[in-house]
């Protein structure tokens, strides 16, 4: 039985509500859903010509001239990137751990030492005159602070690869950040981008007309020495020889010496990245199928180690594609160190646990592979190996992802980053500038707002270089036993 509690009609929206067991109701009918009642003649008008494949230029040209536009955001009037000056806060703060009076002190007794720009009150430093003033407090500075970060000597840099087959995780502003973190803490450093999609080279300010200025002519040269030491054997039984094409003869005149660039950033090199470097992932492939002995995991370690260039810097960050395709499996045999970003959500947190798999058996077929013919030509097997691996949460809410991001934790271990990178909203538009957050100017911010965006980095990067310290000091401590053992020996 129906009974009708109270009713009000309303000559305008000629409504009536009325209540069903407690419930309330409309007596007018609400809008439909917009899929309903759709004519499909009209729709027809709505449509365009029918798209051939020129239309995608036509967009990709216009995609091309709005992307260039947005990057100048951020960039000097005449296209270039900038890197801004720290303010004597900054300096005292974030990187010399000193206090401003202190500072001011030294400046006035040294004055072969960079004053810095502006008032006396509120002096700016580039980052080049903070290097140089790290340099002279690790000398003459008190013995017992630590002005420059630790690093070995005789030992070569740390390969940070940053990977997850899922896209949006945070990949590319990790890598970016950690890069940043690591230069004003002192360190020198190359990043490499992997990624086709080039938006790690659009943040350094790169520039890559082609794929010869990205790591592809590495892997094929390494394919074509490869190619003369088999050829040289088929030379010796009396068999033919393999051709060697235009592209794998001139890859041999490349060395990664040609495709660095400088950044805006004083001790942050980059191997960049653009859409061509994708055709390495269906180049690779046919490489190894015209000689299947050719290990095509090792192509990026052996340049990076054949020619120096781990000598040259204290670490290689290394953004891959959000896929495991040859250039991520390249990254990842390179890495001595692996960090793979998360967002704190259950499909992120199944896709991770996919991509552990997927590591795992890529990796240990080819082990398999490799040592089944190295136990019949009586060689030592071969193991990949990494120093540590940390899964880090990134873009998290602490509001609303906390109970999930412990179930990740706890699933994960110590494969796990304790911080948990916190969105904040100066990430946000420190993006939309082109900009990483260690770029933006404190000024335009809250300073609250710009400490708490840091600190989102920072701690990421304290983790990190924890990770990376111990690895060092380990690495250190073997080479000094083994230097004993050799010597009693």
């Amino acid at each position: 039985m129906i009974h009708f509690l109270h009713v009000m009609c309303d000559k305008t929206t000629n409504t009536s509500p009325f209540s069903v067991h407690g419930l309330e109701y409309m007596t007018s009918k609400a809008p439909t859903p917009p899929y309903f009642n759709i004519d499909p003649e009209k729709a027809a008008e709505r449509l365009s010509d029918p798209i051939d494949t020129a239309r995608f230029a036509k967009a990709a040209a216009f995609a091309t001239k709005g992307r260039d536009d947005l990057s100048k955001r951020g960039y000097a009037p005449d296209g270039k990137k900038r890197l801004r000056k720290f303010s004597t806060w900054e300096v005292c703060r974030y990187q010399l751990d000193v206090a401003p009076a202190h500072l001011r002190r030294v400046l006035k007794a040294n004055p072969d030492l960079p004053q810095g720009s502006g008032e006396a009150g509120s002096k700016w430093f580039s980052l080049e005159e903070v290097l140089v003033l790290r340099e002279h407090f690790a000398t003459e500075g008190a013995s017992n602070r630590q002005y420059k970060s630790w690093r070995p000597e005789g030992l070569p840099a740390k390969v940070i690869s940053v990977a997850n087959f899922k896209g949006g995780v945070g990949k590319t502003s990790t890598c970016a950040h950690l890069a940043m973190s690591a230069a004003l803490d002192g360190y020198r450093v190359l990043v490499i981008d992997l990624d086709s999609q080039g938006s790690l080279t659009s943040i350094m300010g790169g520039a890559v007309p082609d794929e010869w200025s990205t790591a592809f002519p590495l892997m094929a040269k390494d394919f074509a020495r490869h190619l003369l030491e088999e050829n040289a054997v088929r030379r010796a039984r009396g068999a033919s020889e393999l051709p060697l094409d235009e592209t794998l003869t001139e890859s041999l005149e490349v060395s990664p010496r040609n495709l660095i660039q400088e950044t805006h950033w004083p001790n942050i090199d980059l191997i960049g990245a653009q859409l061509n470097l994708y055709w390495a992932e269906f180049q690779v492939p046919v490489w190894r199928m015209q000689v299947r002995s050719w290990p095509l995991w090792d192509a990026l370690t052996n340049a990076l180690q054949s020619e120096g260039i781990l000598d040259d810097y204290d670490i290689v960050l290394i953004d891959t594609p959000p896929a495991l395709g040859y250039l991520t499996i390249n990254a990842l045999a390179a890495a001595d160190i692996l960090l793979v970003p998360l967002g704190a959500s259950f499909l992120e947190f199944d896709s991770t646990g996919r991509f552990f798999d997927m590591l795992y058996s890529t990796f240990a077929s080819i082990e398999e592979g490799e040592n089944r013919v190295r136990r019949q030509d009586g060689l030592p097997e071969m193991k990949f190996e990494w120093d540590a691996v940390r899964a880090l949460i990134t873009r998290f809410d602490a509001n609303q992802q906390t109970d999930l991001a412990n179930v990740i934790q706890a699933y994960f271990g110590d494969f796990m980053t304790t911080y948990r990178q916190e969105v904040t909203a100066m990430v946000g538009q420190a993006g939309e500038q082109v900009n990483g957050i260690y770029e933006a100017d404190y000024r335009e911010f809250n300073r609250d707002t710009y400490v708490r965006g840091r600190e989102a980095f920072d701690r990421t990067w304290a983790e990190v270089k924890e990770v990376l310290l111990g690895t060092w000091w380990r690495d250190q401590q073997m080479m000094s036993e083994e230097s004993i053992n050799g010597e009693t020996t």
